[in-house]
């Protein structure tokens, strides 16, 4: 599902910690599950920001791929980029969305906001 959960309502989110700003350096990211969510949670220049890891071209995992731009990375099957702030598909193969989701940080302690089923 292409979704940008960045722009939910907070109270249609659950906020889970996922992390110390200690532990992802600047242009480090990290891999984890929550849920049934497999996400890539990147630190570009202090800012934290969390995507599916998945390319919709094919399904394949995209958080390995390059920092092609400063917000955009680079599937490392077939070289589809992806915006890391909304999700966005920005070139082909890939032509659909993948989804982001919100992330904030709160004493030093980073949090990456899930929908909550309804």
């Amino acid at each position: 599902m292409s979704v940008n959960y960045t722009k939910l309502d907070s109270e249609k989110l659950e906020y889970v910690i996922v992390a110390e700003t200690d532990e992802i350096p600047n242009g480090d990211r990290i891999f984890l599950d929550i849920d049934d969510h497999s996400l890539v949670v990147f630190n570009i220049a202090g800012k934290y920001f969390a995507i599916a890891d998945i390319c919709s071209h094919d399904d394949g995992p995209l958080g390995d791929g390059e920092i092609a731009t400063e917000f955009e990375i680079a599937c490392p099957r077939h070289g589809a980029r992806f915006d890391i702030r909304s999700g966005e598909a920005k070139s082909l193969p890939a032509s659909l969305d993948i989804p982001a989701y919100p992330v904030r940080v709160i004493d030093g302690r980073i949090e990456v906001g899930i929908p909550i089923e309804s």
